[in-house]
């Protein structure tokens, strides 16, 4: 009797563990890393960074795409240089992600423009409900950290739940792990 009774129990005890085991997987986050890329190197960022995620890539591509005479920094009148001087600037994108619905958790990635996101990124935070979400960014940047771009876009949108985000320069395959872990 008492070795049914210790069996039953154990039966039962490992049934739960297998139903415990089994919600949690069931809540693990669904992630989706989104990223605005002029030159390919966020892209890189990116993709390396869904893939250490398990999560699932969208590209902000801009309606109109970005040719070099546009990225020409050093011109004043290059489409560039007019939509970061104008801070309503929105650019549009060629897309909205329609599953946006479906994420727990977001990252954000763009390449830092006169030291701050390209205003493209206002335009998919805007074109999207990111409210209950956890938000967080990279960036990639020849000279510029990723500071002001948080600081900007958290007085921005003050509702969305930000994370620390981090710039990825060159990451090794650790960075990026080390860095997906965090949320």
């Amino acid at each position: 009797m008492k070795k049914a009774l210790i069996t039953l129990l154990c039966v039962l005890g490992l049934a739960s563990c297998a139903q415990a085991q089994k919600q949690k997987e069931e809540k693990k986050a669904k992630t989706l890393v989104t990223y605005f890329s002029a030159s390919g190197k966020t892209r890189a960022v990116a993709e390396r960074m869904a893939k250490a995620a398990g999560a699932d890539l969208f590209e902000i591509e801009p309606a109109q795409k970005y040719t070099d005479a546009d990225l020409d920094w050093r011109n004043r009148q290059s489409r560039s240089s007019v939509e970061m001087s104008d801070k309503s600037s929105r650019p549009a994108i060629k897309q909205k992600c329609e599953k946006i619905a479906q994420y727990d958790v977001v990252y954000i990635g763009f390449p830092i423009w006169w030291n701050t996101a390209p205003t493209i990124i206002n335009t998919f935070i805007e074109s999207h409900n990111l409210k209950g979400k956890t938000v967080i960014f990279f960036a990639t940047s020849g000279s510029s950290s990723i500071d002001n771009s948080e600081k900007t876009f958290q007085a921005a949108y003050p509702g969305l739940n930000w994370k620390k985000g981090r710039l990825l320069n060159s990451p090794t395959d650790k960075d990026i792990e080390e860095f997906v872990k965090q949320p």
